[in-house]
């Protein structure tokens, strides 16, 4: 008899989600609900710091495009990529929160790809690379880092470039970093106050601060081992939400042939071209 009450009870209680809406697609849910969730790494700079940046109105128009509402989720970057893609894209993260609808700032990398069979990466935006900022005045050239010796170089020490400069030509130029800084804005930062007469980081960051300023000049790291033609980075869904990952590549390509993508991307002092 109790069995039997308990079954009565379950049968008499709404469901909390009706069939239609368990097989509603992704890009109907999204719709359906009124807003797009947008994953945002936190405090990566132009993209995003204090609820600002590039990634944010990039958000907020790919929202637009579909007629809902702009809702970020950000979050702090993990271990490694693919536990950023198992806490934003296909699973949702081990504190309760997540996955957003499509995450933001995703490398578009194949070996990435083939090791997240749960997501779908596409719609590259912008091609980042490792540079060097420097002040012509007092470094007029920069054809090897022979031109840095006796130098200090600001970069952020927990970093690609950081890395590169730490192993250059055996670690020879180790003792000439100031690594105290969180990420190349703050470098480049440094750079512009006179602290430092070159700067490493993400062009994205070195630009973000010196671009236009005739002062300085920002080139790809000459390091060997630098990706110098860089790497493109674009968004990421789950791998079955492919109606709505058509809707974001359409909209990014609206975005991109109206010129509304570069604007976006100069209001935060980086020079966009197609990726």
């Amino acid at each position: 008899m109790q069995r039997r009450g308990i079954l009565r009870a379950l049968s008499a209680a709404p469901l909390a989600l009706t069939l239609p809406e368990l097989q509603a697609t992704p890009l109907a849910k999204v719709k359906a609900r009124g807003s797009l969730v947008v994953g945002l790494y936190k405090d990566m700079p132009p993209f995003h710091a204090d609820g600002q940046g590039i990634d944010v109105e990039l958000g907020r128009a790919l929202a637009e495009s579909l007629g809902v509402k702009f809702s970020p989720l950000p979050f702090p970057a993990d271990e490694n990529m693919n536990d950023d893609l198992r806490n934003m894209v296909w699973k949702g993260h081990y504190l309760g929160y997540g996955p957003a609808d499509v995450l933001l700032h995703v490398p578009v990398d194949r070996p990435l790809m083939e090791a997240n069979p749960q997501v779908s990466v596409f719609a590259p935006y912008w091609r980042e690379r490792v540079a060097m900022a420097r002040s012509l005045e007092q470094l007029p050239t920069l054809d090897s880092l022979a031109a840095l010796r006796g130098k200090p170089v600001a970069v952020p020490g927990q970093s690609l470039a950081g890395w590169l400069l730490l192993g250059a030509e055996g670690g020879a130029y180790r003792d000439q970093l100031r690594t105290q800084w969180r990420n190349g804005t703050e470098a480049a930062q440094a750079l512009r106050r006179g602290e430092v007469p070159a700067a490493a980081g993400l062009m994205s960051e070195l630009q973000a601060v010196l671009r236009g300023d005739a002062a300085f000049a920002i080139e790809p790291l000459p390091v060997l081992r630098a990706p110098r033609e860089g790497w493109a980075v674009g968004m990421a869904v789950k791998r079955d939400a492919v109606e709505l990952a058509q809707a974001l590549q359409g909209a990014v390509n609206e975005l991109a042939a109206s010129g509304r993508l570069a604007e976006i991307f100069g209001r935060g002092n980086l020079a966009w071209k197609p990726v």
